[in-house]
């Protein structure tokens, strides 16, 4: 059985820690590194650092923030946001950063997935797709620029060539379920589960320690939530206590 992964994420904007509804509604949660440090010391499995405006700003990553959150963490850490090149994916990685999530750039440009991979290994690539489900066409939608723009690319379909690319992992977000604490995306997460392979962690709407467990038997390998651990409404060592009491494997 795989060890499943408990990941929280730091959405950062103007140097700070937010976390919105739907994507929007954005509200202070506190300095990214005192929150970093602290999931450290919870025994969070990983942590994803994303910079959730800079590619809609046309700007690089803020990289001085991420190398102060590098320089206190001691776990994995995946970092996204204005990643757009070889040379940016090779400037993330020499912080000490284990992972690089693409998003936009990845749809604009799919070569970059292969390039990454064979260059950096497929390990180090991580693809993030943000989702809406579009009731008439009875299928979910990929979205760029923090969830600003709709494509016309499928999420099955766009799954399936991003693991024929050489990705590593797939960071999956439902942009319906995000910050409603109302459960994680059961349906798009287990209809990518079918379609492709990979590593899927699955974000948007953990709101109980059941929303996991959930995310965890419908396929994912690992399970993304933010406010629920930033505002410390489910600790992360009792979350993987009662993990543990529904038979699912995780580091404790």
């Amino acid at each position: 059985m795989n060890t499943k992964r408990i990941i929280p994420c730091l959405d950062i904007k103007n140097g700070r820690v937010v976390k919105g509804i739907n994507f929007v509604g954005l509200s202070d949660a506190g300095d990214p590194v005192e929150v970093a440090k602290r999931y450290n010391d919870e025994g969070a499995d990983e942590l994803v650092f994303l910079d959730i405006t800079a590619t809609h700003e046309g700007r690089d990553l803020l990289f001085g923030v991420l190398q102060s959150v590098a320089r206190h963490v001691f776990i994995p850490l995946c970092v996204g946001g204005g990643i757009k090149s070889l040379d940016d994916f090779s400037r993330v990685l020499a912080t000490g950063c284990d992972k690089v999530s693409i998003n936009s750039a990845a749809l604009h440009n799919p070569q970059l997935i292969t390039d990454a991979a064979q260059r950096f290994g497929s390990q180090c690539v991580v693809v993030a797709i943000d989702i809406k489900f579009d009731a008439e066409q009875k299928t979910w939608f990929a979205y760029t620029h923090g969830g600003r723009n709709k494509t016309q690319t499928k999420l099955l379909e766009w799954a399936h060539e991003i693991a024929e690319r050489g990705a590593g992992e797939i960071l999956l977000t439902s942009m319906d379920t995000d910050g409603t604490k109302a459960g994680y995306d059961l349906e798009s997460l287990h209809a990518v589960c079918e379609v492709c392979k990979l590593p899927i962690i699955a974000s948007g709407g953990a709101g109980t320690m059941e929303h996991f467990a959930q995310a965890f038997i419908a396929g994912a390998d690992a399970a993304l939530a933010a406010s629920v651990f930033h505002y410390q409404e489910i600790p992360i060592p009792a979350l993987k206590q009662y993990l543990r009491t529904r038979n699912i494997d995780v580091r404790l």
